[in-house]
C-alpha cells in the first residue's frame, strides 16, 4: 500500500514522516530525490544545460539550486520547464524505491500531490494540515526566511481546502511534537490493519 503524505509549507510533513520511520515504515522523500535530480554530471543536469545553458551555474559549474527557487516562483514558463526535467526522474526514482522496499506499506513524502494532479498515483492520501499562521511562524523559525518570501511560496502551493478535497486521512498538527507522534502512531496502526485486510 502507498501512502501519498502532503502538506503545506511548514505543516510538520517531514515530522510527520520522520515518525512513520521510527515505525520501521519506509519513507521516499519526492523533495530529496528532486533536488538530486540536477546533481553535477546527472541525467537531469545535462537535460538542464539542453534547456537553460550555464546561467544558473555557481563557480564550480554546479546549478545554484538556491538562486533558481526564488525565481521558478515568479516564472511560470520557466518552473514548468524545470519540472518537465525533474518529475519523470522523481517518478521512476520512486518506483524503483519502492520495488525494492520490504515495509508494510510505503510512505511517499510529497508536497504537490493535489498540484500536480498526481493523487492516482496513491492508495492513500495523508494531509498534514495546520493553519496559514502557525506554517508562517514554523518556517520562519526553521528557515530564517521572511514572511513575504513565505506567503510566496504559499500563493504557489495549494490551498488547504484544496489540499484536503483529495484527502483520505488528515492529521491537525495544530499542537506540539508529541501531539503528533502519537497522533502518526495511530495513523500507523490503522495502515497496518489496512494492509491486513488486504492480504
Amino acid at each position: 500500500m502507498i501512502i501519498g503524505l502532503t502538506g503545506g509549507i511548514g505543516s510538520g510533513k517531514s515530522a510527520a514522516a520522520n515518525f512513520f520511520a521510527i515505525n520501521g515504515i519506509d519513507v521516499i522523500q519526492a523533495d530529496s530525490i528532486a533536488n538530486n535530480a540536477l546533481n553535477k554530471g546527472s541525467i537531469g543536469y545535462i537535460k538542464f544545460i539542453e534547456i537553460f545553458g550555464d546561467s544558473f551555474f555557481d563557480n564550480n559549474d554546479n546549478i545554484d539550486k538556491s538562486s533558481l527557487r526564488k525565481i521558478i516562483f515568479t516564472d511560470p514558463d520557466l518552473k514548468k520547464s524545470l519540472e518537465q526535467i525533474i518529475h519523470p526522474i522523481v517518478k521512476e526514482t520512486i518506483s524503483k524505491l519502492i520495488i525494492s522496499s520490504k515495509s508494510p506499506y510505503q510512505i511517499i513524502e510529497v508536497p504537490l500531490i493535489f498540484e500536480t494532479n498526481s493523487q492516482e498515483s496513491y492508495d492513500r492520501i495523508l494531509v498534514i494540515d495546520c493553519d496559514e499562521a502557525l506554517q508562517i511562524q514554523r518556517t520562519i523559525k526553521r528557515d530564517t526566511s521572511n514572511e513575504n518570501d513565505i506567503k510566496n511560496i504559499l500563493s504557489n502551493q495549494a490551498s488547504r481546502i484544496q489540499r484536503l478535497s483529495i484527502s483520505d486521512d488528515v492529521i491537525i498538527n495544530n499542537s506540539n511534537l508529541e501531539h503528533l507522534k502519537n497522533e502518526v502512531n495511530n495513523m500507523h496502526k490503522f495502515y497496518l490493519n489496512l494492509v491486513k485486510d488486504q492480504i
